[in-house]
């Protein structure tokens, strides 16, 4: 059991990362990854849904119908979604007017989806639970990342409007790198896509290095 809980984890965060190996959920990856702040509520919001799509699905799994399956995973999902999006409209008003329309296209986006239909409508409820908190925490984490490499290069700054998640104490987090103009192409669709792009590069440089480590300890052995 604890083999199978530590792959699916490193599924999650890593080898089956949706964000830089899947490559699934980009619309939403690209649009909101302007800054950390944006990418983490946007990620929190994904995991959220993952999480609980994924305990609703397998909860059920016995009960639905192979044929009408697909329709009721949606379904589930636009329930969880709708949930979500009525607490950030709630208690993170500001937040949700920027996040806007991305946070109902949750539904849509192929990686939710794609969990409930291969893993959890197939597996118990904990380890469902598990997948769908590790491919989430995989999916902010690449969100995150991306946000924050956009941020410093367009506006040289780091947690900006923090207080939008985190209330009125966080308007002390903001790091400012310089106070110049940055890097206008950083804030605009391209260079979401050249951002993700280093990031896939840089993943499977770091994949490429382990691979010839673990091959050169094995040829020492022998």
């Amino acid at each position: 059991m604890r083999s199978e809980s530590v792959k699916i984890i490193n599924n999650g965060l890593w080898h089956n990362n949706q964000a830089l190996v899947a490559l699934l959920g980009l619309c939403p990856l690209l649009a909101v990854s302007n800054t950390v702040i944006n990418s983490l509520g946007l990620g929190i919001a994904t995991t959220l849904t993952l999480v609980l799509s994924n305990l609703l699905v397998s909860s059920l799994r016995r009960f639905i119908l192979p044929e009408i399956r697909l329709p009721l995973f949606v379904l589930i999902i636009a329930g969880v979604v709708t949930i979500i999006e009525l607490i950030m409209h709630a208690w993170f008003y500001d937040l949700y007017k920027i996040l806007g329309i991305f946070i109902p296209l949750i539904v849509t986006n192929c990686a939710i989806i794609g969990r409930a239909e291969v893993f959890a409508s197939k597996n118990k409820i904990l380890p469902s639970l598990l997948d769908g908190l590790a491919m989430g925490i995989g999916f902010s984490f690449a969100l995150v990342l991306l946000g924050g490499f956009r941020e410093v290069l367009s506006s040289g700054t780091l947690f900006a409007q923090a207080d939008l998640l985190f209330g009125h104490s966080a308007k002390n987090w903001q790091i400012t790198f310089f106070d110049d103009s940055g890097i206008l192409l950083a804030m605009l669709p391209p260079g979401a896509f050249i951002g993700l792009g280093l990031l896939i590069a840089l993943k499977n440089a770091l994949e490429l290095k382990q691979k010839s480590t673990k091959t050169n300890t094995s040829k020492v052995y022998e």
